[in-house]
């Protein structure tokens, strides 16, 4: 996928991008997708041959040099510094650079700014006075280039070796591990250095040029996950047909609804057994298997006895004292108590214990890959569940009325179906024998 899709950047939002293992190309990449104009600077230096790769470049030294006709003469547009002795290219600073921002966002414009040097190693750790991110920015994208894995902690590959020892133990000269690489990045005198508080923090694993590195990256993505935003898989260098972003990891939330007062049944369907537990916890302990985060249970009917079967699981339970009124009631809920850091949800029912944490597995990798509005399983041309929705679908799942849930929405985005070949993730518990059914498909005697 493209960057803009991969960051979701909105039209006049700023990008500060710091770290290494392409820092420059990737702003400059950004810029290539992005509407016309778009404003580039930085905060430090810049290669006075990299300034080639703008439309215009224009040299500022004061607040008055920056004037806002200039800011339409061109597509990539340019701001600096003028060029020191050493053929680089001064940052701006101050209230040079606060007008540069004030006059983006009066004019809905994006800005891209580099906020540090890595003098083009593949991964660094900052040195105290950087990086240099101004306030007020919209995202923080820190990049690290994965083909450092395997390499000595030496300079040839590593933008200030000895800083990087400290703060991850590694002696100088050893292989740098994907440990050492997530050690660095969780750090808040490494990759967290920096961050203003507000600004969506993105990390930009780059230099995915094969299958294992692609692999490695997957592994450190799936440790940041949390600590980060969203987390980047790609390779600027070698993009692949859809674009340079292979996969975006971010939180996704787990919905269960579990407030039906099982009616037809009559016996509450949230406490039947499955390999004795019951259905609730089942479906509780396999969506945290998959690392859905937070988890979030929706009661109604038998509020405490569910609460009580869900007794020590790192779980939120929200009661919904309007139950009755539809399961709309509690997809609302649901859909308002996920987290803002979280981009997407999971929604799961509660009479479906049979559901293997490896299918939510793989409508999560499903996602990361394509960031679809809603991911799905499809079974022999039969939808199934869970559904994935991405944040893009939430005001329409607040806006859903009556005893209907997700699936209304089916017909209103595009959907990414996940083929799915055992069929049993069709059944559910609704009335009587269906428990029966349910138990002999999977040989199990009530």
């Amino acid at each position: 996928m493209n960057l803009i899709k991969a960051i979701d950047l909105g039209k006049g939002e700023s990008v500060v991008f710091v770290g290494a293992g392409g820092k420059t190309s990737t702003m400059f990449a950004l810029a290539k997708e992005l509407e016309k104009p778009v404003i580039l600077t930085a905060t430090t230096h810049l290669g006075a041959w990299q300034s080639g790769l703008a439309d215009v470049h224009y040299i500022v030294q004061q607040p008055e040099d920056i004037d806002e006709n200039l800011l339409t003469k061109g597509g990539k547009i340019l701001f600096t510094g003028p060029e020191g002795d050493d053929q680089r290219l001064h940052g701006l600073a101050g209230e040079t650079l606060a007008k540069l921002q004030s006059i983006c966002k009066d004019n809905n414009l994006n800005l891209l700014i580099e906020g540090d040097g890595a003098r083009q190693r593949a991964i660094k750790a900052p040195a105290e006075y950087e990086p240099v991110i101004p306030m007020g920015v919209d995202r923080v994208i820190l990049l690290a280039g994965l083909s450092a894995l395997g390499k000595p902690l030496v300079e040839t590959y590593v933008h200030r070796p000895e800083i990087f020892s400290s703060i991850t133990g590694l002696a100088l000269t050893n292989p740098i591990r994907v440990c050492d690489v997530i050690q660095l990045l969780e750090s808040k005198d490494g990759g967290l250095k920096g961050i203003p508080i507000g600004s969506e923090k993105i990390l930009f694993l780059n230099q995915a040029d094969d299958d294992v590195l692609s692999s490695k990256g997957g592994r450190i993505a799936r440790r940041l996950t949390g600590t980060y935003d969203r987390i980047l898989i790609g390779s600027i260098e070698q993009p692949g047909s859809t674009g340079y972003i292979q996969s975006v990891y971010s939180q996704t939330a787990g919905v269960i609804l579990a407030a039906g007062g099982s009616e037809r049944l009559q016996r509450p369907k949230q406490l039947l057994d499955w390999y004795g537990k019951p259905f609730i916890r089942q479906v509780a302990e396999t969506a945290l298997e998959a690392g859905l985060a937070p988890l979030i249970v929706i009661t109604g009917a038998n509020h405490d006895q569910v609460t009580k079967a869900l007794s020590g699981l790192p779980v939120q339970i929200h009661l919904n004292p309007n139950w009755k009124n539809g399961q709309s009631t509690s997809v609302r809920l649901g859909i308002n108590a996920v987290s803002e850091k979280c981009d997407s949800a999971l929604f799961l029912l509660c009479d479906q214990p049979q559901l293997p944490s490896q299918l939510i597995i793989e409508l999560l990798d499903r996602f990361r890959q394509n960031r679809m509005t809603i991911t799905a399983p499809m079974v022999d041309g039969q939808r199934g569940n869970p559904l994935l929705f991405s944040r893009e679908a939430f005001s329409a799942l607040a806006k859903i009325t009556g005893d209907r849930g997700g699936r209304t929405l089916i017909n209103l985005f595009k959907v990414d179906w996940l083929p799915w070949i055992d069929g049993r993730i069709l059944l559910d518990v609704d009335k009587p024998g269906d428990y029966e059914r349910l138990l002999k498909s999977y040989s199990i005697s009530e």
